[in-house]
């Protein structure tokens, strides 16, 4: 690449230009520009050629068609090294285009401040990804700037090499560049699925914006980094307001409690998750006793986890969870006592999450270059639709507890078991290849830290009971009635077991598998 002569500038972010420009003059580089950005030079004191003069062919069409032109195009995408591409451009009399700085339209801004589709539209950028894609294409001969992050890098360059830049800066800032225009097309592209309600659109792509660079992934020696996938906010919307970074393992048991607590549960909510599984779930009208409720469930695996409220921590409720160790607390503001108290402990990151929302209708996994897409399970059981298959029926207050249970199934990992009493679980069994070990699991967890409420409790199974062993695994612990989405070729026998135990067995026709 030889001496940078001509340099095209179009952009909507003009921040931080004239440090830019101050450079360009220095190094003798012309300046090509268009609209806004001819006009912000021309007010810093320096000379360009307004794209119109240099084409010969003035705007159109609302500023549409300006930068749309052969003699840009022609000079940015023309290598230098073949004899017929000087020909073509000696006879057109079109000189090179060297470097491009260039930055969209701010679409990505407009959708987050309005509704109005034809304002979105007009600010879907054509003339500046172009240009992008056309100089990234010849990184060879061209340089490329999308960020004005690398103001200063470009600065150096032309200092370094006297008018000119490094292959390797080239190529860097192409990669970049290709990255920023599959980012705002994937951005458009699913403004527009969002726009028609298309979920499963025949391509899916997707875009994402790193926030944080975190210390190391699930394990030290695994990289990781967290992004944000949204059309509306520019970060996910969780004000840490002590403790350290936030880690991989960190988000990921955040994500799984919001995920519990922001499923409707009604009363003030306390939901305690360890390794991305609740581990202690209660809903009452005291907050206090919500949190008791839900760290009683299983108090050894609650240390070390997260805890998400649904509700503003006061200072007793600040001084309980200061005698166990928990790695995030989650809640929806913090008096002044309370933040003070749990500050002591520096360690602990602590989260206010009055303004997260959530976004998304699908849930992603990925594993090597596929992915599964699906819907969120967001379904709950409609209670006219339950189905009582027992002889003896539940109370009104009983079938509080049922959808509490239920609900709380959904969150927990496949083969799941959740006994609960008075809106609280008491034992959760997760995880496991079986659905007996799962209730075996479920019921020595309660008999451990719940026995008196295990008496008359209520169980919920995420899928139907292949047999009847589990059944009578809940049954001989003190679980008086159980909630299950039924199906099994062996229903039969698992009713009348309930039928002889005397025992409530509700069927909902809904499963909820949590791989």
């Amino acid at each position: 690449m030889g001496k940078i002569k001509n340099a095209l500038i179009s952009v909507s972010d003009k921040e931080n230009l004239k440090i830019v420009l101050q450079t360009l003059k220095k190094n003798k580089i012309n300046v090509i520009s268009s609209g806004g950005t001819y006009k912000s030079i021309k007010k810093l004191g320096f000379k360009s050629k307004e794209v119109s003069e240099y084409t010969g062919f003035e705007e159109m069409l609302d500023g549409r068609v300006k930068t749309l032109h052969p003699k840009i195009h022609s000079g940015i995408l023309f290598q230098r090294d073949k004899k017929i591409h000087k020909k073509q451009m000696q006879k057109k009399q079109f000189e090179s285009i060297d470097l491009v700085i260039v930055n969209f339209y701010p679409f990505e801004t407009t959708i987050k401040k309005t509704s109005n589709k034809s304002q979105i539209i007009e600010n879907i950028d054509i003339g500046g990804p172009s240009m992008v894609r056309a100089a990234a294409k010849n990184f060879k001969d061209v340089t490329i700037i999308t960020d004005k992050k690398d103001y200063s890098v470009l600065i150096k360059e032309l200092n370094k090499f006297k008018g000119k830049t490094s292959l390797n800066f080239r190529k860097s800032m192409a990669n970049k560049a290709y990255g920023l225009t599959a980012y705002y097309d994937a951005m458009v592209s699913e403004w527009f699925n969002r726009d028609i309600g298309l979920e499963f659109p025949e391509r899916k792509t997707f875009f994402g914006k790193k926030i944080n660079q975190l210390r190391y992934g699930e394990n030290p020696h695994q990289k990781s980094s967290i992004y944000i996938n949204s059309l509306k906010n520019d970060d996910i919307n969780l004000q840490q307001l002590s403790g350290k970074d936030l880690s991989y393992n960190n988000y990921n048991d955040i994500f799984a409690g919001l995920d519990v607590l922001f499923s409707n549960l009604g009363l003030p909510s306390t939901v305690i998750v360890k390794h991305a599984n609740p581990c202690g779930v209660s809903s009452n009208r005291s907050t206090f006793q919500s949190f008791l409720n839900a760290q009683s469930s299983d108090p050894i695996s609650a240390f070390g986890g997260i805890v998400a409220c649904n509700y503003k921590i006061n200072k007793k409720i600040a001084q309980e969870i200061n005698k166990t160790f928990f790695e995030v607390i989650l809640a929806k503001g913090f008096d002044k006592n309370a933040l003070r108290i749990l500050k002591k402990k520096k360690n602990m990151r602590v989260i206010d999450i009055s303004k997260f929302k959530y976004e998304s209708k699908t849930t992603t996994k990925f594993f090597d270059n596929s992915f599964l897409l699906q819907e969120k399970d967001n379904l709950v059981f409609n209670k006219k639709m339950l189905k009582c298959v027992t002889k003896i029926k539940p109370s009104g207050k009983e079938l509080k507890d049922i959808e509490f249970a239920f609900r709380i199934c959904k969150y927990v990992k496949s083969n799941a078991i959740v006994i609960v009493k008075d809106n609280s679980t008491i034992g959760i069994g997760a995880g496991q290849q079986n659905r007996l070990d799962s209730c075996k699991l479920a019921t020595q967890k309660a008999r451990k830290f719940q026995p008196k409420n295990l008496i008359n409790s209520i169980a919920a199974s995420d899928a139907f009971f292949p047999f009847a062993d589990g059944i009578k695994t809940l049954i001989n612990a003190g679980v008086k009635t159980i909630v299950q989405p039924g199906g099994s070729i062996r229903d039969k026998e698992v009713i009348e077991t309930a039928n002889k135990a005397k025992i409530k067995m509700i069927f909902t026709g809904i499963r909820h598998f949590n791989h």
